[in-house]
């Protein structure tokens, strides 16, 4: 169904729900990067949206809703294009290339997405937390599918070595991108492979 917004008077274009819906997680989106959650208010989403706070109110019943419903198509967002660096190749060396990767490919795009999963003011929110959790154990756990496939791991020391790899990927890039040092990304995601790889190659399976 088609939305009609009245903002001081005067009728603007009419958008389907699910395009203004894109619309103002955009806004919030460039709203909360740029301010935090603290810093960030409805007032200004609705401003930078071009609408009226009823019509933001229509879809999204506060702040900590709005920003949810952001995190949510972040994470689902991130979480697909990890799965498909995962399944990309069954040479496990180019996997862990792919897949770090891919890592600093999402931390390096100008959207800045990753600042609201990794770097949120509000990260303590429960809700937030757990959403943040259930990404890291979805992902550790892909990767352990892999490592315990391939290696004489137990699916518990695999889930672990999972973890330690997302947590490497993730915090190597993170430094990367802020880091004034000029390492190209293609020799940073190489070295980190290289590091990672050789760590996962010393667990061969057991004939």
């Amino acid at each position: 169904m088609a939305e009609v917004e009245s903002l001081k008077g005067h009728r603007t274009q009419r958008m389907p729900r699910e395009a203004r819906r894109r619309q103002l997680l955009q806004a919030a989106h460039e709203v909360f990067v740029g301010n935090g959650y603290h810093g960030a208010s409805m007032d200004d989403i609705a401003d930078v949206a071009k609408v009226s706070k009823p019509v933001l109110y229509q879809h999204f019943p506060g702040k900590r809703e709005l920003y949810l419903a952001l995190l949510d198509s972040h994470l689902e967002d991130f979480s697909r294009r990890l799965d498909e660096a995962i399944q990309s190749t069954d040479d496990n060396r180019q996997r862990v290339f792919a897949t770090i990767n891919t890592y600093y490919q999402y931390i390096k795009s100008e959207s800045q997405a990753y600042r609201l999963i990794f770097e949120s003011d509000v990260l303590s929110d429960p809700l937030i937390a757990a959403r943040i959790e259930e990404f890291n154990n979805n992902l550790s756990t892909s990767i352990s599918k892999v490592v315990v496939k391939d290696t004489d791991l137990n699916e518990a020391e695999g889930l672990l070595a999972g973890r330690a790899l997302a947590g490497l990927s993730q915090v190597s890039a993170r430094y990367w991108a802020t880091s004034d040092d000029s390492v190209d990304q293609q020799t940073a995601v190489d070295l980190i492979s290289r590091l990672a790889w050789r760590g996962i190659s010393q667990f061969p399976k057991e004939k």
